[in-house]
């Protein structure tokens, strides 16, 4: 089934078949879910918020519509104790120290006539008061995405790793893409931004946040996708190694590991075969990079005796 645009779109964005085939031409091998989903949120102008485990494509989705629809990705990473003043704004406070000497030598110069006190008050109104505006404003991630006019991808990445409070803070700019400064006013989008969260699943997300977004989940591939994309991000990969390589991972995460291996695991792992001229999996190969899949010793160690039977296998 094809859905169309209701509203004028970039091509990219036509349907969920147009975003299949172009996010497939800057690199990501998208299903049909993800697809859907981008389509719902750009022209139901809704932030998508990202789960699955590390790897499986997160942030990767946010830097290939960037680069499917040729807007700047603007990016915000967070972590506990993060604030406003690194995610919005802040005052430059060199500029305004430098602005007060300027202005202390000028009121003196100014009022220093003055006959009567109510008239240096007067003179005093009648000054600029530019201690508090756009000049001495300096944006960060979320102000720089309102105001770029021609459109950008703004992700908000492990959204999860913030504070409760900071994610209360999100909400005006996921609801209605503005921001209230308490010295400037409310500052609205020029045009709405496309903007991700992801999650790594650190903590659970308030239920606020999670109603002003669409919920995509990203799963781990099956071989099949995951064949895909190993083919698109590793150019030059035999088809042969490719499905053994993928073969032998998918095995991986079906045993018993404290952290399986990732899809950009997969990716790295048979970039590191193909930098080791590898035309088929042997058992020594294997065992010399299992730390590209693996990242915990106790994981190697259990894996390391059943290399051959899952070579074999896969």
């Amino acid at each position: 089934m094809t859905i169309s645009a209701s509203a004028p779109e970039p091509a990219s964005l036509a349907s969920v078949e147009a975003i299949v085939e172009n996010l497939a031409a800057v690199g990501y091998i998208a299903s049909r879910r993800i697809a859907t989903a981008l389509f719902m949120a750009s022209h139901l102008t809704k932030p998508i918020l990202v789960e699955g485990s590390a790897g499986v494509g997160k942030t990767e989705l946010a830097l290939s519509t960037a680069a499917m629809l040729g807007l700047p990705l603007i990016r915000m990473q967070c972590y506990e104790g993060l604030d406003e003043s690194r995610a919005l704004y802040e005052w430059k406070y060199g500029k305004q120290l430098l602005y007060t000497q300027i202005l202390k030598d000028r009121i003196g110069e100014t009022l220093g006539d003055a006959p009567t006190m109510d008239l240096a008050m007067d003179r005093l109104h009648g000054m600029a008061d530019l201690f508090f505006s756009e000049p001495f404003l300096e944006p960060r991630p979320l102000l720089q995405a309102l105001r770029t006019e021609a459109g950008c991808v703004l992700l908000i990445d492990e959204v999860d790793k913030a504070d409760e409070a900071f994610e209360a803070f999100l909400l005006e700019i996921l609801s209605a893409y503005q921001v209230s400064v308490p010295e400037l006013g409310v500052i609205k989008a020029v045009t709405p931004p496309i903007v991700f969260l992801t999650s790594n699943n650190v903590r659970d997300l308030g239920d606020a946040l999670k109603r002003r977004c669409l919920h995509l989940h990203i799963p781990l591939p099956d071989a099949k996708l995951e064949q895909r994309i190993v083919s698109t991000r590793v150019p030059g990969i035999e088809e042969a190694l490719n499905h053994q390589l993928v073969g032998f991972v998918q095995k991986l995460r079906a045993m018993d590991l404290r952290k399986s291996p990732s899809i950009s695991e997969t990716v790295d792992w048979a970039r590191v075969l193909l930098l080791l001229h590898a035309h088929a999996l042997e058992g020594e190969m294997v065992r010399d990079t299992l730390n590209v899949l693996l990242k915990f010793e106790q994981d190697i160690a259990a894996v390391e005796p059943q290399i051959n039977e899952l070579i074999k296998a896969g």
